[in-house]
């Protein structure tokens, strides 16, 4: 261990658990203990403090006691006459570091100082969708950096990443040699799926203003979040560390060595630190290396090696002149690549050969109208796509046709009548793969910077930046996307792809009535699938990589908690990798067709948890629940006294009639517990006749959030009809009404609500 670090490391942390004891006792006086704090939108309380102590903080009267355990961490700097070996006491210093940059974050929250200012600065579009045509997002407030990272984006970005599709995240902190390299750097990473958050400076700038200066759009949506531009805002990563261990690892607060262990081995993450690294910097890496994070730096700084105390380098010296590379941007693609490296990130890649960047990162982007160049669909024209299995003989593999015109006779934000249509053959391919195929053409497509896509089928809105389309971004392109893509993700049952772009309105509207007749016939037919009309259910262990004991049933009647996959989807992974995460499920005998018990789904829960589940009931939130990750799109939970249950959004934020919020409640229903009376679930299992059905069904609802109500207005309003009740979804409750269960009751029975004539759910 080099005494040049230790000394560093413990100096910075020594001085910055001074400074937060000198801010809490200023905002002690002038605030008050009984003020309260918190970050904003998250059950985790302060989520370092939270995790490595289990503490609760709610008040500021309640720091002196964590910043007390923080002093007591640190130690005298190194000697320098007597060696040691310094390691300890450095990681030690660390942690203080962290817990004192947690509490002065939470201080600053107080204050109103976080998010952070940034006049001039403008977050991209956040987790919902508004319009390109707006002047702003939903990231967050223009003129304010990010700040803490809420419950809820933590939890959309689950799926991500357990299957692998976010492989994990770069926490950069400094400022690049240049706005070129800052640009390159984030670009390799979204490229390759990888997080980055963003924060500190060197010498007053940061890479978040030379990121601002080159347009590069900064969000939650692009995977590139900008925290603060001081050091001590990198907590919010490590505080999304913790959390991540929390929310999918089903681990507690308290169990602070579970939770570093759970991070060394399952959140393959790094620390980035660009320019001068000064005693700060030492310590807040010293705070990672106990997550098990590697840190790179671009300067020359001591290196610590695999030593038998480490398992991989965990602080890594690539000093920016040293590295090999013509220009910044060489030299950028050189360093991202050495700290993958580092890391032993996992990436998935495919080489897709477009003129714009290519990733998941892209897929939020919104083009604005005033940046478009063209668009297909929405209020002008229409667009649709279609995807259906043809003869190996009929199709040519790697043909991609433009009938119509181009996009160069389109005038300038203008719009145009577009059909994408694919043809894929394959040995292994069957008809019930079209709809879960075509599918991924909205993810497919999206994955290029400077194209945003929206909508499926008939109603798809495309558009095309004037970015794109300056470095050659043809509509062929999108050809290229679809071809390259469904050979790498889906190459175990598509042996060809032909992509045909229709832009002659003529043809558009033969092709595209040729695809509704397509999209009936595949509405008809799930329409028929039911659980009774097959003998097996698929599991799926993708969030196994997160929550270890938790296990997921796929039926055609209940998709995964998650929202991604249904069925169809699970059959389609099996049939793509046999020995992947998506095994069918013999059922056997039917040992309760009310509750949804089998032999096979029995076998599979105790062996699928590991001995932790010994049975799961596909119908019932009372006996026997699912259990769940953390990715749920809902949580459904039992109200005794309204004798039904409640359905929470996670883009809900509102008070629920439990008396919690959304993310309070996602502790009690994620990390693979199972918990009679809570739940979580995908939305579209809400419309399902197989719902809760063992407990009374869809008329057990009593209340839901109103983003589910409007997002799903056209498919409750069928549930409401299937139940014999017109007038069902008015009947139900939301935070617009009421926010607690003494208003809830009357709300109940001033609209003749059917759960309370119900029998009694326990």
């Amino acid at each position: 261990m080099s005494r040049y670090i230790a000394t560093r490391a413990i100096r910075g942390a020594n001085a910055l658990v001074s400074e937060a004891e000198a801010m809490l006792e200023q905002a002690l006086g002038e605030r008050g203990p009984e003020t309260p704090v918190a970050f904003p939108n998250t059950a985790y309380y302060l989520p370092v403090i939270f995790g490595m102590m289990g503490k609760e903080i709610g008040q500021l009267g309640e720091l002196p006691g964590i910043l007390a355990h923080a002093r007591s961490l640190l130690h005298p700097t190194p000697s320098e006459e007597h060696w040691t070996p310094y390691l300890g006491e450095t990681l030690d210093s660390g942690m203080a570091t962290l817990i004192a940059a947690e509490v002065i974050e939470a201080i600053r929250y107080v204050y109103g100082l976080q998010p952070e200012s940034m006049p001039g600065f403008k977050l991209a579009g956040g987790t919902a969708f508004t319009s390109p045509d707006s002047d702003g997002g939903d990231g967050g407030p223009d003129g304010h950096l990010n700040g803490a990272i809420d419950d809820i984006q933590l939890r959309s970005w689950g799926i991500q990443l357990v299957d692998g599709r976010m492989p994990g995240f770069a926490a950069i902190v400094g400022c690049a040699r240049s706005n070129e390299a800052a640009v390159q750097i984030v670009r390799q990473l979204q490229q390759r799926n990888i997080l980055c958050f963003l924060s500190g400076n060197v010498n007053g700038r940061s890479i978040i203003d030379q990121l601002a200066e080159e347009g590069v759009e900064l969000g939650y949506d692009t995977y590139t979040v900008p925290f603060g531009r001081d050091t001590i805002s990198a907590i919010y990563a490590l505080g999304f560390a913790t959390r991540s261990a929390l929310t999918f690892g089903g681990l507690k607060g308290g169990q602070a060595r579970e939770i570093l262990t759970y991070n060394k081995d399952r959140v393959f993450a790094f620390v980035l630190a660009l320019g001068e690294v000064d005693d700060l910097k030492y310590s807040a890496a010293a705070g990672a290396i106990n997550f098990g994070f590697p840190v790179i730096a671009d300067t020359v700084i001591p290196q610590i090696l695999p030593t038998g105390v480490t398992t991989y380098e965990h602080v890594v010296s690539m000093p920016w002149n040293e590295i090999e590379g013509a220009d910044d941007s060489e030299k950028a693609k050189r360093l991202v690549q050495k700290c993958i490296e580092v890391r032993g990130v996992k990436i998935r890649m495919a080489d897709v050969p477009v003129p714009v960047p290519y990733g998941s990162a892209f897929e939020g982007e919104v083009v604005r109208k005033a940046d478009m160049r063209a668009e297909f669909g929405g209020r002008g024209s229409r667009c649709f796509e279609h995807l259906k299995m043809a003869k190996l003989d009929d199709v040519t593999d790697g043909k991609i046709e433009v009938v119509g015109p181009d996009l160069s006779t389109v005038e300038d934000q203008g719009s145009m009548d577009m059909g994408i249509v694919v043809e894929v053959a394959g040995r292994k391919m069957e008809q019930d793969f079209e709809p879960v195929l075509e599918r991924q053409i909205h993810y497919f497509v999206n994955g290029a910077s400077g194209i945003q896509h929206i909508g499926q089928r008939d109603i798809t809105w495309i558009r095309i930046s004037k970015k794109a389309a300056d470095v050659g971004f043809s509509l062929e392109d999108f050809g290229k996307i679809l071809h390259a893509r469904f050979h790498s993700d889906f190459g175990a049952i598509v042996d060809k792809v032909q992509v045909t772009i229709f832009t002659d309105p003529a043809l558009v509207e033969g092709r595209l009535a040729e695809a509704r007749r397509a999209y009936d016939f595949r509405n008809r037919r799930l329409a028929d699938l039911t659980d009774d009309a097959v003998d097996e259910f698929y599991s799926c262990t993708l969030c196994q990589s997160f929550a270890p004991n938790h296990v997921c049933i796929v039926s055609p009647e209940r998709l995964g908690l998650c929202g991604a996959y249904n069925w169809l989807d699970c059959k389609a992974s099996f049939s793509i990798n046999p020995t992947g995460p998506n095994q069918p499920i013999r059922l056997g005998r039917k040992l309760d067709a009310v509750s949804g018990y089998w032999e096979g789904t029995k076998d599979y829960a105790r062996i699928g948890s590991h001995g932790v589940v010994e049975e799961v009931a596909m119908y019932s939130i009372m006996q026997n629940p699912m259990t769940a990750c953390g990715c749920f799109e809902c949580i459904v939970m039992v109200i005794p006294e309204a004798n039904g249950v409640m359905v929470v959004s996670r883009e809900d934020t509102s008070m629920t009639p439990a008396g919690m919020t959304f993310s309070t409640l996602a502790g009690m229903a994620g990390g693979g517990i199972q918990t009679p009376g809570v739940m979580g679930v995908g939305k579209y299992y809400l419309i399902s006749p197989k719902f809760i059905s063992a407990d009374g069904g869809f008329k057990r609802v009593v209340w839901m959030s109103s983003v589910l109500k409007e997002a799903m207005a056209r498919e409750l309003e069928v549930v409401a009809e299937r139940a014999g009740d017109a007038e069902l979804i008015e009947r139900i409750a939301d935070e617009r009404s009421v926010t607690s269960v003494d208003e809830l009751l009357p709300w109940l029975e001033a609209h003749a609500h059917p759960a309370l004539a119900m029998d009694p759910i326990f």
